[in-house]
C-alpha cells in the first residue's frame, strides 16, 4: 500500500466534505419561508442535509484519524489486533482502521 497516495486521497476527500459541510450549513442558515406548507416542506429537507451532515461529520472524523495514523506511522495497522490491514481494503476504504477480521 502506497501510504502517499493513500494520504493524498484522504486529503482529497476531506477536502471534498468540508466544501460539502459548508454548503450544507449555509444552505440550513438560509431563512424561513413565511408560508406555512412551503416551511414544511423545507423542513423536511432540512432534516435529510441535517442527517446527510451528521454522516459526513463521522467519515470526516475517521478520515482524520486515519490521517493521524499515517503522521504516527501507523497507518495500515489495525488499531484493534495490531495486524496488517489487507492493501485492497485500504484501497477500497482509505480510513479503515480495523482489519477485515476485526470487524467481524
Amino acid at each position: 500500500m502506497d501510504i502517499e497516495l493513500a494520504k493524498q486521497t484522504l486529503l482529497a476527500r476531506r477536502a471534498e466534505l468540508t466544501a460539502h459541510l459548508e454548503a450544507v450549513e449555509d444552505q440550513l442558515d438560509e431563512p424561513v419561508s413565511q408560508d406555512w406548507e412551503d416551511r414544511s416542506a423545507e423542513r423536511q429537507g432540512d432534516e435529510v442535509l441535517e442527517a446527510l451532515g451528521a454522516q459526513e461529520l463521522a467519515e470526516l472524523r475517521q478520515i482524520d484519524a486515519a490521517l493521524a495514523r499515517v503522521a504516527a506511522g501507523t497507518y495500515g495497522a489495525c488499531v484493534k489486533c495490531g495486524g496488517e490491514i489487507a492493501a485492497a481494503r485500504l484501497e477500497l476504504l482509505p480510513a479503515a482502521p480495523l482489519c477485515a477480521a476485526c470487524v467481524t
